[in-house]
């Protein structure tokens, strides 16, 4: 098959995180040409005009979207694969309204409160208001039917500033976490912070607890729950907040980068606890409409009323995540011994046969059995 490896605009000023977009679409065209395809790289900038034409002359059979971002703006993700479908190209991943709902975490935690599914407290600059009232004593109990600008906030707290958009964790570090004893204090963290977060922010409450991250894979059956991952956090500081931000990720002078380590190993003890973050992270696949590849990421608290060795919160759903060799979707797979390469056409195939099926669909719109002629 023909297939273009659709990626972001990498600047010469790029940040690690931008440049490995490259990376990982090398990673990608080298497993396409092991499983015998034809592919050409191809980066997606603002000119979508430009995208359109290069897209239709290429003719692909098949487009691998690795896109995250358009013009580094990550809160635009969901407009190539709009691109993409509007042009009726079969195309990888998530599809437009999945990749929009997910990207936009306010949106998110919203559809997942709606769904019952656990999610933390969190506040918006509109919602932290001079006369909204405190909750004293710092518990959550409130925060479980949380209806922004409708209930109390509860505080004395810890919250993590995050933005809205942007993944990579950029502008999230042990720094957004903030103690705030009133709402004018979270207002203005997140004033001060709005530059670094992309225009727009909330606070979140502070899981102070473990951190998982499980990716899922496109299967026969449906979505494969690929071998989970515990981001330890070794040896850090009492009192230090454990955050996986953009130095533990990006940075590899910083402390953070050498003592966040991942493991996939876990003790029998963790059972009941890994089979509910599996059951979850289905619901979120469901949820929100997931194709090919995803991860979800985790919290989990010390609470005493779980049965499971803690309560586990949803951070984030990420509809695309990194497929670089070094990241850890490509862990993951190791671990549950599943090549690169299969795991890359499983992608595909899971994408032409999404593909097929909706073209059916609609042919079946057009012409409706109407029953046997007379």
């Amino acid at each position: 098959m023909n297939i273009i490896v659709l990626h972001d605009q990498v600047p010469d000023s790029a940040r690690k995180d931008e440049a490995d977009g490259l990376i990982q679409a090398q990673a990608v065209s080298d497993a396409l040409h092991e499983l015998g395809h034809q592919s050409q790289l191809l980066a997606a900038s603002m000119d979508l005009g430009r995208l359109k034409r290069d897209l239709q002359r290429g003719k692909p059979d098949l487009v691998f979207n690795l896109v995250e971002s358009l013009g580094g703006h990550g809160r635009l993700i969901h407009i190539v694969p709009a691109l993409l479908e509007a042009l009726r190209i079969p195309f990888t991943g998530a599809s437009s309204e999945s990749q929009f709902t997910t990207s936009n975490k306010l949106i998110a935690k919203r559809m997942m409160r709606t769904s019952y599914l656990p999610t933390a407290p969190w506040f918006t600059i509109e919602d932290v208001r001079d006369d909204l009232p405190a909750l004293e004593g710092g518990g959550w109990g409130a925060g479980e039917a949380h209806r922004p600008g409708t209930r109390p906030i509860p505080l004395p707290g810890r919250y993590i500033i995050k933005s809205v958009w942007e993944h990579a964790s950029v502008g999230l570090d042990e720094d957004s976490v903030v103690s705030a004893d009133a709402p004018w204090q979270l207002r203005e963290a997140l004033e001060n912070r709005l530059d670094q977060l992309g225009g727009d922010g909330f606070a979140e409450a502070y899981i102070d607890g473990r951190e998982f991250n499980l990716a899922l894979l496109s299967g026969e059956f449906g979505p494969e729950i690929l071998p989970p991952a515990e981001i330890l956090f070794d040896n850090y500081p009492r009192g230090k907040p454990r955050v996986v931000g953009y130095r533990a990720k990006w940075d590899e002078d910083s402390f953070e980068y050498h003592h966040t380590p991942q493991r996939h190993d876990f003790p029998d003890a963790d059972s009941h606890l890994i089979e509910r973050l599996s059951a979850l992270a289905i619901d979120c696949w469901r949820l929100f409409h997931l194709h090919g590849y995803a991860r979800v990421d985790f919290r989990v608290d010390e609470s005493a009323r779980s049965e499971c060795g803690g309560r586990p919160w949803i951070l984030e759903i990420n509809a695309n995540p990194c497929l670089s060799p070094d990241a850890g979707f490509a862990a993951a797979l190791h671990h549950a011994g599943i090549p690169f390469s299969q795991a890359i056409d499983r992608i595909m195939s899971e994408a032409l046969n999404r593909s097929v099926t909706s073209s059916a669909s609609q042919c079946g719109q057009m012409f409706p059995d109407s029953g046997p002629l007379p």
